[in-house]
């Protein structure tokens, strides 16, 4: 049996296993989407969204991109951000980061000739070592700069989160979403909080889209 016909039947399954333990799911989770939480996460296949947290599907709204990144001219992100807080109303968004990126850890070496595509979309998170380097640099370890640098680049998603105006406006009218920064241990399992800025949060005035922050 080939791979991708054992994830058709393993569909199979769970779908079958859902039906008999509660058959109305299906035709509820056909009616609407009402997620709590916006997800924006790494690509990488040891860090799904649903699975880490035990959630249902319905839960979490999702966009995955190489090292979780927040990128305002990347369009796709901004999409779906603008759908999430917007349209499904959200009241959670959540940048989540794993300890051992391989992207962060490419990201702390020099640019590969035969990587140029990857080379632009890490450039964002050179500019956050480039601003941490004494910081990371001090660490004994490559894996403690690079963990380090996980970090710091899930608190700069966040905080570049803040900045733009879908979500200024949504603080200004509707009081969320509550923005989160979580990295994830893969040697553990656990997720482990390290920013979280509910509405109104201080925004430096250059990136304010209202006049004043009369939240």
């Amino acid at each position: 049996m080939k791979s991708f016909e054992k994830l058709l039947l393993e569909n199979k399954a769970w779908a079958e296993e859902v039906r008999e333990r509660d058959p109305g799911y299906f035709e509820r989770l056909d009616a609407d989407q009402k997620p709590e939480f916006l997800w924006i996460g790494c690509s990488d296949s040891r860090v799904p969204a649903d699975i880490i947290v035990n959630a249902l599907p319905g839960a979490i709204f999702a966009h995955r991109n190489i090292a979780n990144q927040v990128i305002c001219t990347d369009f796709n992100c901004l999409s779906v951000i603008q759908y999430a807080v917007q349209v499904l109303k959200v009241p959670h968004v959540i940048v989540c980061g794993h300890y051992n990126c391989g992207g962060v850890r490419a990201a702390l070496d020099r640019q590969r000739p035969d990587l140029e595509l990857l080379n632009k979309w890490l450039m964002h998170i050179k500019d956050t070592y480039r601003m941490h380097r004494d910081e990371i640099d001090a660490l004994n370890s490559q894996t403690e700069r690079a963990n380090r640098l996980v970090e710091l680049n899930v608190i700069e998603q966040v905080m570049r989160l803040s900045q733009f105006s879908i979500v200024q406006t949504a603080w200004k009218e509707d009081q969320r979403p509550m923005l989160h920064g979580w990295v994830f241990g893969l040697d553990d399992g656990i997720l482990h909080q390290l920013i979280t800025l509910p509405p109104g949060s201080d925004v430096d005035v250059i990136y304010q889209q209202h006049g004043g922050q009369d939240f």
